[in-house]
């Protein structure tokens, strides 16, 4: 498998063409410059030593140097290690709210980002657990399967938008039906025996069914409910955003301003109908760290996965070959040599 540590250096290749296009431009220029200022064949004469072929490959020298110095930044790693690993572990699938009520920003920079960095932390330190996501607002829709492949589990949660899912509303009994079969139906008695848990993060407003009733269901089948309750009781209008900007506030059909509010209560009521506990989020705590706790203390089984592991990197080749290349390049003089000459390059042309 290929993959690259450091993707955000990849703009820098564009650096390549732009140096191209101005050595072009600085000989175009040049050449310009000595027809402008005297006769170009006696300043051949001038210059008889000076070698344009070889000023040429001193800069295909520096160039090729300077690209493998980018992707050695870039640094490519491949992992075709395939081993067995026995981790301790739980399956936690996260039931994640992005009705449009999710962007109102009583919670900075908004109730569905700062969800979304949460989450982004808690991946961060699992270690042997897998973990999947549902995505919910009128209906629900499984945005990734349980997995213990992390990577995958942040790109996944980077695409989630509250525009995902057309249906809106809020059906939280639905999306814990959806997270309670996700964690079920592995077809795999090797996980059967792993606890299961599921953390709800929502604003608990609830207008297409009974959560109570699901979280009640999940709990008799082995799995503890979790909620975190995240936005104000006071309430606030959810913004309505174009190209990054808030240009106005959802009405209803009366032309009345919505005000979304936290229902905390339903929320523990979800979190106690299946023997967990349920936290309100802030700016800066969301919670989840009280939570996994509590999830830790949960019995853990050994689990056997074959995953690619051992990711070998590759940079210190390139860079070697870039100084190799800058050395090179030291050693590589502008005047003419004979044997050089003979090995005509760059055609006949060798002028300055």
């Amino acid at each position: 498998m290929l993959d690259f540590a450091h993707k955000e250096f990849f703009y820098t290749l564009a650096f390549l063409p732009a140096l191209v296009a101005i050595y072009f431009a600085t000989i175009y220029l040049r050449k310009k410059a000595i027809a402008r200022f005297g006769e170009s064949i006696l300043f051949k004469r001038l210059s008889v030593e000076s070698s344009l072929s070889k000023k040429n490959l001193k800069f295909i020298l520096v160039l090729i140097a300077f690209a493998f110095i980018l992707v050695a930044l870039i640094d490519p790693e491949t992992g075709s290690h395939l081993e067995n690993v026995t981790t301790n572990g739980s399956d936690i699938v996260i039931a994640l709210d992005v009705s449009n009520s999710m962007n109102a920003q009583d919670i900075q920079p908004s109730r569905l980002e700062r969800a979304k960095q949460a989450i982004q932390q808690l991946i961060g330190k699992l270690h042997g657990d897998r973990i999947g996501i549902v995505i919910f607002a009128g209906q629900s829709l499984v945005q990734l399967p349980v997995t213990t492949d992390y990577s995958a589990a942040k790109m996944f949660l980077d695409e989630i938008q509250s525009n995902l899912i057309s249906v809106q509303g809020t059906a939280i009994g639905e999306a814990l039906d959806r997270s309670a079969n996700l964690l079920l139906d592995q077809g795999d008695s090797t996980f059967s025996k792993r606890s299961k848990s599921i953390i709800l993060i929502s604003d608990g407003e609830n207008f297409e069914d009974d959560p109570v009733a699901s979280a009640k269901e999940a709990g008799a089948r082995g799995i503890q409910i979790y909620t975190v309750g995240i936005g104000s009781p006071d309430g606030v209008p959810i913004p309505i955003e174009s190209n990054g900007k808030i240009t106005g506030y959802k009405k209803d059909k009366e032309g009345t301003t919505v005000i979304t509010k936290l229902n905390m209560s339903l929320l523990e009521s979800v979190a106690m109908s299946a023997g967990g506990i349920s936290v309100q989020a802030s700016s800066s705590d969301l919670g989840l760290d009280k939570i996994t706790e509590q999830i830790n203390k949960l019995k853990k089984s050994k689990m056997n996965i074959k995953r690619y592991s051992n990711y070998d990197e590759h940079f210190l080749m390139f860079a070697f070959i870039a100084l190799i290349l800058l050395i090179i390049d030291i050693f590589v003089t502008e005047h003419k040599t004979k044997w050089y000459q003979h090995l005509n390059l760059f055609g006949k042309s060798d002028e300055k």
